[in-house]
């Protein structure tokens, strides 16, 4: 399975992953996130209290979401199958944090290894902004392939 957000951190990625990997299917999955009104939102910003909220205002944001999520994943799909892999995309629902949502979809489709790169961010950046790359790292229960953003020449495709 191949992290994808559309970054050329994960384009690094999945070249990467054309390399050196050799499976018969590459799941590219992009992770999205519904509006910014999302009840975990909402309690954190409302400090637990649920106020009400009318969901038909967001469904056509979230609708919007999805579909630039589904456009980046084609887009991931389409570089995974240029290096050599027989990609098949798919999105999967932020329900709480971008790398949660990750390794749920690893366990769900049974993946031997999860790829992704990373920003590589350091000093307080790092700080301020949590690494997705390294919490699938802490939580993920199988083989995680991390490509650091450090990896900035492209490798040569092996045919």
């Amino acid at each position: 399975m191949i992290a994808y957000d559309g970054s050329p951190n994960a384009d690094r990625a999945i070249r990467y992953a054309g390399r050196f990997l050799r499976a018969r299917t590459a799941y590219v999955v992009t992770a999205w996130e519904p509006g910014g009104m999302s009840p975990t939102r909402l309690s954190a910003l409302s400090g637990g209290m649920q106020p009400f909220v009318d969901t038909r205002l967001e469904s056509g944001v979230d609708e919007a979401l999805r579909d630039e999520a589904a456009a980046v994943n084609e887009g991931g799909v389409s570089l995974a199958t240029s290096v050599g892999l027989t990609a098949k995309g798919s999105l999967v629902e932020v329900e709480s944090t971008v790398w949660g949502a990750l390794v749920a979809a690893a366990d769900a489709l049974d993946v031997d290894l999860l790829v992704t790169g990373t920003r590589g961010e350091s000093g307080l950046k790092a700080l301020l902004h949590s690494s997705v790359a390294e919490s699938v790292l802490k939580h993920c229960n199988r083989p995680v392939f991390v490509v650091p953003a450090k990896c900035e020449q492209r490798p040569p495709v092996t045919p």
